[in-house]
């Protein structure tokens, strides 16, 4: 998938959770196997070559590939799973797998737990007991300093922006990068949508807002080019960050 997945685990460390987190990292790398565009012969790379066709992908990809269905039908086109020509469902993919292993660690006992999947983050439980999740969201722009912090339990938070790999974001409608925004962050409960949501959102630049705020149960932060932040109504978190580049 691109990108380093860290496991932050509160619970006491039983033989069941540590069975649990090598099942985990091995589905990881088992989606990693399928699902990698940058792998030539990586499932998702033979079906985008005509090599094999979707029945004979097996049962996750065609879950996958509905997923991309209805993330596209729910964001009015802003999701694809083809954004540049090319069948790329990364932006489904990734976080449909770290939502599968923390629930892989929740069904062994780990009901207090972190995935991180390069920023886009599944918490379950707190932190420590009487204690929220804290998730430092980086500023876009400055290097080092933070944009908001989000403060939560059982939430799924996912960022689509231009910080770490560039403007990669591209519009479905156009296959050009998404410029609008320089930063989005959005958050849920089940990271599978919330990070396609996230990547729609990012896409769709100023009309972002207003399709979050009609969105149920999501909220979001965006930053803009001209480092203006807003944040919807109940976004669960403090912006910490003065506007400005």
């Amino acid at each position: 998938m691109g990108t380093v997945v860290s496991f932050d685990i509160r619970d006491p460390a039983t033989p069941a959770i540590h069975r649990a987190l090598d099942a985990a990292v091995a589905w990881l790398h088992r989606v990693d196997e399928v699902f990698s565009p940058y792998r030539p012969g990586s499932v998702i790379s033979r079906l985008d070559r005509g090599e094999l066709t979707p029945e004979r992908c097996g049962p996750e990809v065609a879950e996958v590939l509905d997923l991309c269905e209805e993330a596209a039908h729910a964001t009015g086109g802003w999701f694809s799973p083809t954004p540049g020509g090319r069948l790329d469902p990364s932006g489904m993919v990734k976080g449909w797998a770290i939502e599968r292993a923390s629930r892989i660690l929740h069904a062994a006992g780990a009901h207090n737990t972190c995935v991180n999947g390069g920023g886009d983050i599944q918490l379950r439980g707190a932190a420590a007991p009487g204690t929220p999740w804290r998730t430092g969201i980086a500023h876009p722009t400055r290097p080092g300093e933070l944009a908001a912090v989000v403060t939560g339990h059982d939430l799924a938070v996912a960022t689509s922006g231009t910080a770490e790999r560039g403007a990669h974001v591209l519009d479905p409608h156009n296959g050009r990068p998404a410029t609008g925004l320089l930063s989005l962050t959005l958050t849920g409960h089940h990271l599978t949508r919330t990070d396609a949501y996230a990547t729609a959102a990012f896409a769709m630049g100023a009309g972002a807002r207003g399709w979050v705020e009609a969105l149920d149960g999501h909220e979001a932060l965006g930053i803009t080019t001209a480092g203006e932040i807003w944040r919807t109504p109940d976004f669960p978190g403090a912006v910490l960050a003065e506007a400005g580049p």
